[in-house]
C-alpha cells in the first residue's frame, strides 16, 4: 500500500517569519491555529515555537478551556520588536532631540505639522481616488503597511470599521514625542474626510498590543 501524501507542508524556509508575522498580527494563537493559518502541521509549528522560545523571541502560558486540557498560547516577547522595522530609531531620536533644542517646543511642533500637511497631500492623492469607505481604508492601509505599519482594516461590529495597525515602526520616537501620534489621528481624519469620524480605540504608547482606530461614516 503506497503511503498517502499530507495536504499540509510541515517545513518551510519562510516558516519562522511567517510565524513571528502572524502572531504580531493576531496576539497570543495557539499552536494549531497557526498551524491551519500558514498550512503546515502543528508539529512544526511547535518546534519553530520552542526554538524561538529558546531564544526569548516567543513566550508561551497555558490557557484553561471550558472543555478538555489546557490551551498553551504563544505571543512575542519585546526581544521580537528587533524582527520588525524601527524607523531608523536612534537616527530619529537624535533628530528631534536636536530639533527641540535648535527650535523650541513651538518650532518643533511647527515641524511635525509640515510634516503631517506633506503627508497629507500624498496619502489623498491616492486614497480620494475611491468613493467608498471600505475601499478608501483598505487604500490607506496599503500605504502605511508600506511604511512598515504592517495595517489592515476589519469590519466592526458596530456598523464601522476598525483601521488596525500591528506595528509601530516610529515607537521609539512617539516615546519621546507626543506630537507624533497626536499627528497620526489628525492626518487620518484629514485624509478620509468631513463625512467620517475616526477615534482611536488601542494605542500602543498606553500598554496596548496594537494602534488602532474606529472609522465610520457620519449619518445625517
Amino acid at each position: 500500500v503506497g503511503m498517502v501524501k499530507s495536504r499540509r507542508r510541515s517545513y518551510t524556509p519562510g516558516t519562522r517569519r511567517a510565524l513571528l508575522d502572524r502572531l504580531k498580527r493576531t496576539g497570543p494563537q495557539d499552536a494549531e491555529s497557526l498551524g491551519q493559518h500558514l498550512g503546515v502541521t502543528a508539529m512544526a509549528v511547535r518546534q519553530h515555537l520552542y526554538a524561538l522560545e529558546a531564544e526569548g523571541i516567543v513566550t508561551a502560558r497555558e490557557t484553561p478551556r471550558p472543555l478538555g486540557r489546557p490551551v498553551k498560547l504563544w505571543a512575542l516577547s519585546d526581544n521580537a520588536e528587533a524582527f520588525f522595522p524601527d524607523g531608523h530609531a536612534e537616527l530619529t531620536l537624535g533628530l528631534l532631540s536636536a530639533m527641540g533644542k535648535a527650535f523650541g517646543p513651538e518650532g518643533l511642533d511647527k515641524l511635525l505639522a509640515a510634516r503631517t500637511q506633506t503627508q497629507q497631500q500624498a496619502y489623498t492623492a491616492r486614497v480620494g481616488r475611491h468613493k467608498t469607505l471600505k475601499r478608501r481604508l483598505e487604500a490607506l492601509a496599503e500605504i502605511r503597511s508600506e511604511e512598515g505599519y504592517m495595517a489592515e482594516v476589519r469590519k466592526d461590529g458596530l456598523g464601522s470599521y476598525l483601521f488596525v495597525e500591528n506595528h509601530c515602526p516610529v515607537c521609539a520616537a512617539a516615546r519621546v514625542c507626543q506630537g507624533l501620534c497626536r499627528g497620526e489621528l489628525e492626518l487620518f481624519r484629514a485624509v478620509l474626510g468631513p463625512q467620517v469620524t475616526v477615534e482611536r480605540v488601542d494605542h500602543i504608547l498606553a500598554g496596548a498590543r496594537r494602534c488602532s482606530y474606529r472609522v465610520a461614516s457620519v449619518t445625517s
